[in-house]
Formats: C-alpha cells, sequence, structure tokens
C-alpha cells in the first residue's frame, strides 16, 4: 500500500477539551487547535476569565470556542465539566489535561496547604477528569482515529528546579507516570496518552517565579530566555506545535511518552 502523507498533522473537526485554557500555556493551545480547524472548549475555575479567553481566541482566529468553568481541584468539579461536556457532545477526541498549580515558600516553612493545592490540582485532578470523559474518549477512539490524552507537565519533574516548588516539581513527576500507567491501560482501546514537559513559557506562573509580578506583556523575556541553551523561551507556536504533532495522524505511533519541550533545558544537561 502507498503510504498517504496528505493531512498527516490535520485536526480538523477533531473535539478537543483544554483544562487551564483561560490564560498561559492552555490558551496557546487552544490558539493552536483553533486555528487548525478544531472544535475546542476550554476550562477554568474562573468562569469570567474563561469567557472572556473564549471570545478573543474565536475573535481572533474564527471557529468555535465554549467555555466551561469548572474547579478542577476536586473529584465533584471534575465530574461537573464531564457533564457539562456530555450534554453537548457525544464524544472527545483530544483531552490536554493542562490545568496546574504552583506554591513556593522555603523548605522549612512548606505549607500543608501549599502541599495539598498543589497535589489535588496536578495530579488527582488529571487523574480524576480523564476517569470521568472515559465515555466520551472511547466513543471517539477507534483503530483507524484513535483518541487522545496529553498531560502537561513540566521540566520540573524532570529535574530539580531553581525554585522552592517542592509540591509542584514532585506533582509533575507524578503526571508524567501516571501518563504511562494510563497508556498502559488505555493503549488497547486506541486511547493515546503521552505527556508534554515544557519549559520557560512567557506565562502567568513563571512571571510570578522571576519576579515580573504575573506580568506577561510589557516584561523582559530575553532576559529569561539568554539562560536557555536555545537563547530564547518558548513560544505559542512551540508548544501547540508538539500538542498538534500528537493529536494527529503523524503521532500515532507515539504512546506513553514524556516529550520535554524546553530549548533543550533537559536534553543538554
Amino acid at each position: 500500500m502507498t503510504p498517504s502523507f496528505q493531512n498527516l498533522f490535520s485536526v480538523r473537526d477533531k473535539v478537543v477539551l483544554i483544562t487551564g485554557g483561560s490564560r498561559g500555556i492552555g490558551e496557546m493551545l487552544a490558539a493552536g487547535f483553533l486555528a487548525n480547524g478544531a472544535k475546542v472548549y476550554i476550562s477554568s475555575r474562573k468562569a469570567a476569565a474563561c469567557d472572556q479567553t473564549a471570545k478573543r481566541l474565536m475573535e481572533t482566529y474564527g471557529g468555535e470556542v465554549v467555555a466551561l468553568p469548572a474547579d478542577l481541584s476536586t473529584v465533584e468539579g471534575c465530574t461537573s465539566l464531564a457533564a457539562q461536556l456530555s450534554a453537548l457532545e457525544t464524544r472527545l477526541d483530544v483531552l490536554i489535561n493542562n490545568a496546574g498549580a504552583a506554591w513556593g515558600a522555603p523548605l522549612e516553612d512548606f505549607p500543608e496547604a501549599g502541599w495539598d493545592k498543589v497535589m489535588d490540582t496536578n495530579v488527582k485532578g488529571v487523574f480524576f477528569l480523564t476517569q470521568k470523559v472515559l465515555p466520551l474518549l472511547r466513543a471517539a477512539a477507534g483503530k483507524d482515529h484513535p483518541a487522545r490524552v496529553i498531560n502537561i507537565g513540566s521540566i520540573d519533574g524532570l529535574k530539580s528546579a531553581a525554585f522552592s516548588t517542592f509540591s509542584y516539581g514532585a506533582s509533575k513527576a507524578a503526571v508524567h507516570h501516571l501518563t504511562r500507567f494510563l497508556a498502559s491501560h488505555l493503549t488497547g482501546e486506541h486511547i493515546l496518552c503521552n505527556a508534554i514537559a515544557p519549559g520557560p513559557f512567557p506565562t502567568w506562573m513563571l512571571s510570578t517565579g522571576v519576579g515580573f509580578g504575573g506580568a506577561t506583556e510589557d516584561v523582559d523575556w530575553d532576559l529569561v530566555g539568554k539562560r536557555n541553551p536555545s537563547g530564547r523561551v518558548g513560544t505559542p507556536e512551540d508548544i501547540a506545535g508538539l500538542a498538534l504533532f500528537l493529536s494527529s495522524r503523524a503521532g500515532e505511533f507515539v504512546v506513553g511518552q514524556v516529550i520535554a519541550c524546553d530549548g533543550g533545558v533537559v536534553g543538554t544537561s
């Protein structure tokens, strides 16, 4: 059979759910899928922010973005989001578990609240949302068109970070290994699970860590980028391109992997 290379990276008409989609990497991912013809659902805790991002994305790229607010640090929130989506769609082609939280404090003073909040959002939320939307993923999954789960981890789950974010690094390492566990159970059902471990991107979370106070515009990201082997921070095209690959025919034989998207931080150290 002659191989077909047409539409190798296409995600057109796929139904995609992106958690933590109101800003940062989640918004970058939503933009990439929307620009390539997917129908996108975004979720975050704050309904107003979610609605504003959905409106902004549609004004920029056209297409359809639907905001479904939910608190994914609880099982009840995961159940609610799955129910909202099930009322609107009969299938889910791509689930991107991106919602996350971080907490920084000195080792001697690190509080239990900073451990529980991060673990509940970054690990428990990933597992239970995946569990709750399994019927929709199974409805989309087939031998010739597998469904996808992409978990957003971090290079802090692959290496020690400069920041005192103990629960964050541990949670992202857990997400990476959870991805392999999910892959071992779901690949046979044609649901392919992988993780992306981003490095430095111009997000609110990194901005707070490097002293920019949460600002992502009109700050010196070049200063941060100079520390990177590639000499820059990541762009929306970088992270969206990898996610589009993993969600398309091109990435169909990549399963259970944790892929660093970091400009070489992990690979060159």
